[in-house]
């Protein structure tokens, strides 16, 4: 696959932004695996991992449902496939299977599945209603769909309120928006699901109130890191606005007191009907 087809997913699929996302994974690894666990996931499932990545959330489900389960990863980036294909390698996981292909364009694996598993890829894609309705061909009766979408990016700020941080935030949204993405589709998505033949049985907000010395405050604070680089390479921001925003961060993680708000996360599991 090309460089410029890699380069069509506006956070990039390079090494940097592949180490972001295993930060990413590991700072809310308790909160999806209990997400999991209260929708029902268990030893001999066969789970859907919608928009895989890099496949650790993959590897995670894998575990979970043993070896008399099935895991089947989807998942457009080359480098990314790569990376889900190495990892099942080096970890034993015979019960995974990956498949290369684009959301919007191509039919998921035949199901029928038990779960699907979905987080922040709707929020990329230019139509989620048609990965939704695809949700739906996938999974049996009663069947349930998983989510973590955002719902409202901008509650994520400094406190107090640093103005370069909100310029940032800004070029990100603008970035994304750009793209053909919405940075706030979980509002949306119920109504995706009922047109699509679910019944929504929960949704739940995780919003966090952190501060530096807090294993989450690494989430943000890579993505921060990684993706000004993102938007220099874009064209969006020069390394003197770049610079602003490391010396506030870095200021931020000084300072007593200082906390972040983190963006607005809907965990949503709806039921296929």
């Amino acid at each position: 696959m090309s460089q410029s087809k890699e380069r069509d997913y506006v956070l990039g699929t390079h090494g940097d932004e592949l180490e972001r996302l295993g930060v990413q994974h590991r700072a809310w690894r308790d909160v999806v695996l209990d997400c999991w666990r209260t929708a029902g996931i268990t030893t001999g499932n066969k789970v859907l991992d919608v928009g895989a990545g890099p496949g650790y959330a993959t590897a995670d489900l894998a575990e979970i449902v043993g070896r008399t389960g099935k895991v089947v990863a989807v998942e457009r980036s080359t480098n990314f496939v790569n990376a889900i294909d190495h990892t099942i390698k080096t970890r034993g996981l015979s019960n995974v299977q990956v498949h290369e292909l684009d959301l919007m364009n191509d039919a998921l694996p035949d199901g029928p599945f038990d779960f699907s598993w979905c987080r922040w890829v709707l929020c990329f894609v230019s139509d989620p209603n048609v990965v939704v309705r695809k949700i739906s061909d996938a999974l049996r009766p009663g069947g349930r769909a998983i989510f973590h979408e955002y719902g409202h990016y901008t509650t994520w700020q400094f406190v107090p309120p640093r103005a370069s941080h909100e310029e940032f935030r800004n070029h990100v949204v603008a970035t994304w928006r750009g793209s053909g993405g919405d940075p706030d589709t979980g509002l949306r998505l119920p109504a995706w699901l009922k047109s699509n033949g679910f019944a929504v049985r929960s949704i739940v907000p995780r919003i966090f109130c952190i501060q530096p010395g807090d294993y989450m405050w690494q989430w943000p604070a890579q993505f921060i890191q990684v993706h000004l680089l993102r938007l220099q390479e874009l064209g969006q921001i020069d390394a003197a606005f770049a610079d602003r925003v490391l010396a506030d961060l870095a200021a931020a993680e000084r300072e007593v007191p200082s906390f972040m708000m983190t963006p607005l996360v809907l965990e949503i599991v709806a039921e296929k009907t």
